[in-house]
């Protein structure tokens, strides 16, 4: 995976980017994702007001991840679909095994990667602010879902960064 950070800018810390800044990072042009994204089921970029494309940070490396296979391993679309389905397998699988003994209890009911959360039932009315509680006071159960969601985050996000073996 080396070979294919070589010559990208590194990604900037932040929670959206634009398909223009996508592009930019990932050295194709916009119209290229776009494409991409009928493609890859996996490939789900938040849409805004008229139809604005927001990508997330495991987007950015999923696409830079589809464009080492196509561009610089030779993948044609569907064999670079069917070894990211692959991928996306075997960290599952390696993450599975991770979690048995984490301590923070199943999966179950917990956001499918690339899919908003659904807001725990017994969560406060107060919306949150940039992803944090505005109340200093743990509300619980929404709480450790939420722990959840970024720990499996943060796992597939270090995944994805870490060589893998072709």
């Amino acid at each position: 995976m080396e070979k294919m950070e070589q010559g990208l800018p590194s990604i900037p810390v932040k929670r959206y980017f634009t398909i223009g800044e996508v592009a930019e990072l990932c050295g194709v042009k916009p119209h290229v994702l776009r494409y991409w994204e009928q493609e890859f089921t996996q490939l789900r970029p938040m849409k805004r007001r008229g139809n604005r494309r927001y990508y997330q940070h495991h987007e950015v490396l999923m696409i830079r991840r589809i464009r080492d296979l196509l561009y610089d391993q030779g993948f044609t679309i569907s064999g670079a679909r069917n070894k990211l389905q692959e991928m996306v397998h075997a960290d599952r699988e390696r993450r599975r095994g991770s979690d048995a003994g984490a301590g923070f209890g199943d999966d179950e009911g917990a956001a499918r990667p690339h899919e908003p959360a659904a807001p725990a039932p017994d969560a406060t009315a107060t919306a949150p602010v940039n992803g944090f509680a505005s109340s200093p006071a743990w509300t619980g159960r929404g709480d450790i879902l939420h722990l959840q969601q970024l720990r499996r985050e943060l796992r597939e996000i270090r995944e994805l960064l870490s060589p893998t073996p072709y």
